[in-house]
């Protein structure tokens, strides 16, 4: 079984910022940093870390060879990923001084795969093989489509949720993997989280969903049960990747057969580590550092629900 994540790579112009700027405001940041990420590259990088061999596919334009470096540094095989004439993938990133973060995304060669180049990438993926899918690329609709043909497990974290998702259709995914702003906009407004998880399974009831809700945790859904796992308290740096952290490392729990429960603490102890450290790609931690979670935070520090509710 092979892993393939069809997904997004920017360049990130993170800016250390006061606060996040209102609309007409001119405020000066401490600093400027440059860093590789992509919700798509993210994930990646966080599947390779967490110890699962992972193939990205993706486009990129000018300036976009550190991102291939960024690959290449962290285990993941970029030998989908293709170059194209025209602009990176880029974010314009503030980030406030309690690590919460304000972004702006410019697609850029994101938004440019076509049909051949898709068709041609799943051509080297069969029957069982998983792949990772996010919102920060074009034609998603056709990748899963092509994808679930083939009988590929297909993971959706549909963000950013816009129109191009009325596209896609979402009884063909497998897992979902959602915050709350996502979960209320993919149930139609719903905003309590149990509402959200009894919603998505009267509309996608063979999929299973993880839904992450901040300060609170997470919970997961599936057909035996609901799974609630609380958060490990650290000082935010910088959020950008935490979400995409977890996700890795999740996906690294399931296809290690661990325990739901195991899977969730797995994802909260690197998103956790994640939040302490600056940037997007360069802030997820290595399998060893997440076993090794107490260096950062004590169990004292994690509130969680185990078993079923």
């Amino acid at each position: 079984m092979k892993v393939l994540n069809f997904g997004s790579l920017n360049v990130d112009y993170v800016y250390q910022m006061r606060s996040i700027l209102q609309p007409g405001e001119t405020q000066a940041s401490y600093s400027r940093n440059v860093y590789c990420g992509g919700k798509g590259l993210n994930q990646s990088i966080a599947l390779a870390k967490a110890g699962v061999p992972v193939y990205h596919a993706g486009l990129i334009g000018e300036g976009g060879e550190i991102l291939l470096d960024a690959c290449k540094e962290s285990g993941v095989n970029a030998e989908y990923i293709k170059k194209i004439d025209g602009p990176c993938g880029h974010t314009i990133i503030q980030v406030d001084q309690n690590g919460q973060n304000c972004i702006l995304l410019y697609g850029g060669a994101n938004r440019m795969l076509t049909e051949e180049y898709i068709d041609e990438v799943l051509s080297h993926f069969e029957k069982g093989d998983i792949l990772l899918l996010q919102n920060e690329v074009n034609l998603l609709h056709r990748i899963i489509e092509k994808a679930f043909e083939k009988g590929m497990k297909i993971i959706l974290n549909p963000s950013p949720f816009d129109d191009a998702l009325e596209k896609c259709d979402l009884t063909k995914i497998n897992l979902f993997l959602v915050n709350e702003i996502e979960g209320s906009q993919i149930t139609g407004g719903e905003t309590k989280p149990e509402v959200i998880l009894t919603k998505i399974k009267e509309l996608y009831p063979d999929a299973s969903i993880v839904l992450t809700l901040g300060g609170d945790g997470s919970v997961y859904q599936d057909k035996t049960g609901i799974y609630h796992q609380g958060i490990y308290k650290v000082k935010a740096v910088d959020t950008t990747a935490a979400g995409d952290t977890f996700t890795g490392y999740f996906i690294a729990s399931i296809l290690e057969n661990m325990p739901v429960q195991e899977g969730l603490k797995l994802a909260a102890k690197a998103s956790a580590i994640a939040v302490s450290r600056p940037g997007a790609t360069a802030s997820i931690p290595l399998r060893e550092e997440v076993e090794k979670g107490e260096t950062y935070f004590g169990k004292k520090d994690c509130t969680e629900t185990e078993g079923t509710i």
